[in-house]
């Protein structure tokens, strides 16, 4: 009968990388030619987090009216139509921002303009 090599206790992996600061933040620059994952857009985020909860709200009946929520909220109701819109995005574009993965033309300026409502003509915009 053959015995088995031992398996180490601690294994020891290297990663190259640096912290940069920017604007205040620490950040992880990956060396050159290396591959990450994009970065995640915050601001992306909590628009899609604001949409889907005030989404929420309306549908529960909470308030009635997008001016009723948009005067609670201290915003213009014209801008959370906008972010509202953003509930009818493709899942997949959802799933995308969420995992930091979106196309680097997916700005949240870009995502409040008008949309198809269609998913795959959606996805074909940033494919």
């Amino acid at each position: 009968m053959t015995r088995a090599k031992a398996v180490p206790e601690t294994v020891t992996v290297h990663i190259p990388f640096r912290l940069v600061k920017r604007g205040g933040r620490k950040e992880i620059q990956l060396p050159d030619g290396a591959s990450g994952h994009s970065k995640m857009d915050n601001t992306l985020i909590k628009a899609l987090a604001r949409a889907f909860r005030w989404k929420r709200m309306l549908e529960s009946g909470e308030f009635v009216t997008i001016a009723e929520l948009a005067e609670r909220e201290g915003i213009a109701p014209s801008y959370m139509t906008r972010v509202l819109r953003l509930t009818l995005l493709a899942p997949d574009i959802v799933d995308a921002i969420l995992n930091g993965q979106q196309d680097m033309r997916l700005t949240s300026a870009r995502l409040l303009e008008p949309l198809p409502i269609n998913w795959t003509r959606q996805i074909e915009l940033f494919d």
